[in-house]
């Protein structure tokens, strides 16, 4: 009887440690999966040979680590080739095909230069065109353009990963460089509050005035002697209000647009 109670003890300890060792795969495997998978996803196609197989190497690393933040793929796609032909069409093909054997990853922002004709194009699609549409892709290439003329390539990808995430922080609809998102001014700001805070305190520490403009005049002795208003004419000046009709960023062309493959994207293109 005692070794039949042991027994059975024993198995239920077993069954015990058994489920909650599954629990544990069935939480965290699934992270383990994802992040597997992230890392093996290659992110970085160098055709042109502008960056070293080390820089590759930690671009891809910045590229995965921002990636999984934000649940989105950093590409990038380089081409010399002047039978690569026009760099949008040519970077549309290449997000269909990546789409199609990387099955469920479709957010995605890409960065495309084109070396033989000097294009650069962004591209931001799935949930990542509704935080990076085109007005905030062209801020992007704008940053970026100077470091690709002068061949600082690696710095230039760092700097769009960088700002892409910063901006995709930021609510649609907000210019992400105003600034009231700037450092200094937030910390004018934060100056500024103290100070009043500060002044306020003092102020009322030092006690209050009773004096008043009563104090020093007799009401029965102190009337208005006369008052009249005369309204002569109302002249009324109409003015043509000056419409604005210049909307445009410039310094760009080409903005989103939808793949052959039908997925739909925002966009930024110019020259470098």
């Amino acid at each position: 009887m005692v070794k039949n109670r042991l027994f059975f003890k024993q198995q239920l300890f077993l069954t015990k440690t058994a489920m909650a060792f599954m629990l544990v795969l069935f939480v965290f495997l699934p992270l383990t999966g994802a992040f597997a998978a992230s890392e093996s996803r290659q992110l970085i196609f160098d055709n042109a040979g502008l960056l070293t197989e080390q820089q590759q190497a930690d671009l891809q690393a910045l590229a995965v680590e921002y990636g999984e933040k934000r649940e989105t793929d950093y590409i990038f796609l380089t081409v010399d080739d002047p039978e690569a032909g026009d760099v949008t069409r040519y970077m549309e093909d290449f997000y269909d095909a990546y789409a199609d054997e990387n099955t469920g990853y479709e957010n995605a922002v890409l960065l495309v230069l084109d070396m033989y004709e000097r294009d650069v194009q962004l591209a931001s699609f799935g949930e990542a065109k509704t935080s990076l549409e085109d007005d905030r892709l062209t801020m992007i290439r704008e940053q970026i353009t100077p470091d690709l003329s002068s061949g600082n390539y690696e710095e230039a990808f760092r700097h769009f990963v960088k700002t892409a995430d910063k901006y995709m922080g930021i609510r649609p609809g907000i210019n992400p460089e105003s600034v009231i998102f700037k450092l200094w001014f937030q910390l004018a700001v934060s100056a500024g509050i103290g100070g009043i805070v500060v002044g306020i305190m003092l102020y009322n520490s030092g006690g209050k005035v009773t004096v008043n403009s009563n104090t020093y005049m007799d009401p029965s002795n102190s009337n208005v002697v006369q008052r009249r208003d005369r309204f002569i004419r109302e002249t009324v000046t109409k003015r043509k209000k000056p419409s604005n009709n210049n909307n445009s960023r410039g310094g760009g062309f080409g903005g989103g647009g939808v793949t052959r493959g039908g997925r739909s994207y925002s966009g930024s293109r110019g020259k470098f």
